[in-house]
């Protein structure tokens, strides 16, 4: 039966060319903005190299202080995570604690021209809990960072601006008048991951040791569970470990409390944009607008349907005449709705990669491959059923009310 609901629908969609451009049209531009939308998503916090244990990661990605007349909200600073977050590193939930600076820029010069580069300072510890793809090379260790030793890791587009693509290992760079020696080239990774940088290098290179004193703002940490079982066994114990930090404020007096979790990457992007809005919130918000996008077309189509219903109202009038029965019908017209659902996500799915494509070949996201993987396929493939079944249930209810008579007549009611 499927087969024959599968030839009709073919045969009626090429009948009526214009409403099926119409409709076709509608739900590919739907689904090619939802895909592309995903796809970004998915690029910015879903597990890709070097982040492929994210399920499993949580960092300290901001802190406030509060007083009853005063608030200050931050990336922490290495004086608080190293004195009372780094505790966490002990925990036998935990396998690797890290701290790693914020993004700086940095200033060179080769050859009279000036490069500007993302730089950020990490410890050895930084290199086990990510998977960078090293080029040349590997990782600088805790020892070198400890030792303040000027070493770094850069990434293959530092090494074609200042070596012309050719190796680096062993080179020295120039970066905001330090010189380092490159010990590793790793591949670039995209500016919307949060472990994006064109080059690192020891904390314990900083210029100054300011640094260690300081409560906020300039770094932030990372927690490697050894299984996702211990995450909150890990976000309990740090917000116990801020309850004893309040004790130790640097400014009593205008300031009393702390506010800042262990989070997924989510939920710290959520806490860095939008402080306190809960992130499970901010998913329901997500998915809300989602769906709105979604029904807006559906409804387009709805009426596209309805008037598709009412054209062939007399040969349903002729079905139901020789026994055919509502269910038959409704079914009939399901399939003809995700035939042409399926068919408009495919040519969603075509633009969608072309998209991408040129987004990457743009530069406009630097450094970023969007690609659609798997799961962008399944979210494509989920939006469309569901945009089919939305908009076939009323057309086809209304299809099965249609009395025979009535319906040979030429009438819908």
């Amino acid at each position: 039966m499927i087969k024959n609901y599968l030839k009709v629908a073919l045969k009626v969609l090429a009948r009526r060319k214009f409403f099926t451009f119409i409709s076709l049209f509608g739900i590919c531009v739907t689904l090619l903005v939802l895909m592309v939308v995903s796809a970004i998503f998915d690029h910015a916090l879903a597990p890709h190299p070097p982040e492929t244990r994210s399920d499993r990661t949580l960092g300290i990605y901001r802190l406030s202080m509060e007083g009853p007349e005063n608030h200050q909200g931050s990336q922490p600073g290495y004086g608080f995570l190293d004195r009372y977050a780094r505790r966490l590193a002990a925990l036998p939930e935990v396998e690797r604690f890290s701290i790693v600076s914020t993004r700086q820029t940095a200033v060179s010069y080769v050859g009279g021209k000036k490069i500007e580069s993302a730089l950020r300072r990490t410890d050895g510890e930084f290199w086990r809990i990510l998977d960078f793809e090293f080029l040349e090379g590997g990782p600088f260790t805790p020892e070198a960072e400890k030792n303040a030793q000027f070493v770094a890791v850069i990434n293959e587009t530092t090494r074609r601006r200042f070596f012309g693509g050719k190796p680096a290992l062993g080179r020295t760079i120039e970066v905001d008048g330090q010189r380092f020696r490159v010990v590793g080239v790793v591949r670039d990774v995209s500016i919307l991951r949060d472990s994006f940088a064109d080059l690192w290098v020891p904390i314990s290179t900083a210029k100054s040791s300011t640094y260690k004193e300081q409560w906020m703002n300039g770094f932030i940490a990372l927690i490697l569970a050894r299984d996702r079982a211990g995450l909150p066994v890990i976000k309990t114990e740090f917000q116990a470990i801020l309850r004893e930090a309040e004790r130790h404020l640097p400014d009593p007096k205008n300031y009393q409390t702390l506010t800042s979790g262990a989070d997924t990457l989510f939920e710290g992007t959520v806490r860095r944009n939008m402080s306190n809005v809960p992130a499970g919130r901010v998913r329901v918000i997500m998915l809300l607008l989602m769906l709105l996008f979604m029904l807006l077309p559906s409804l387009n189509l709805v009426n596209i349907n309805l008037s598709r219903i009412l054209d062939r109202a007399s040969e349903i009038g002729v079905r139901k005449a020789f026994g055919a029965s509502s269910r038959a019908l409704v079914g009939q017209f399901v399939v003809e709705n995700l035939v042409l659902t399926l068919i408009g996500a495919l040519a969603g799915l075509v633009l969608a990669g072309l998209v991408l494509g040129a987004l990457n070949a743009s530069g406009l996201i630097p450094y970023a491959r969007l690609t659609l993987n798997y799961r962008i396929f399944f979210y494509g493939l989920a939006m469309a059923l569901f945009f089919g079944v939305l908009s076939a249930i009323y057309p086809a209810w209304r299809m099965s009310k249609l009395h025979p008579v009535q319906a040979l007549r030429g009438r819908s009611a």
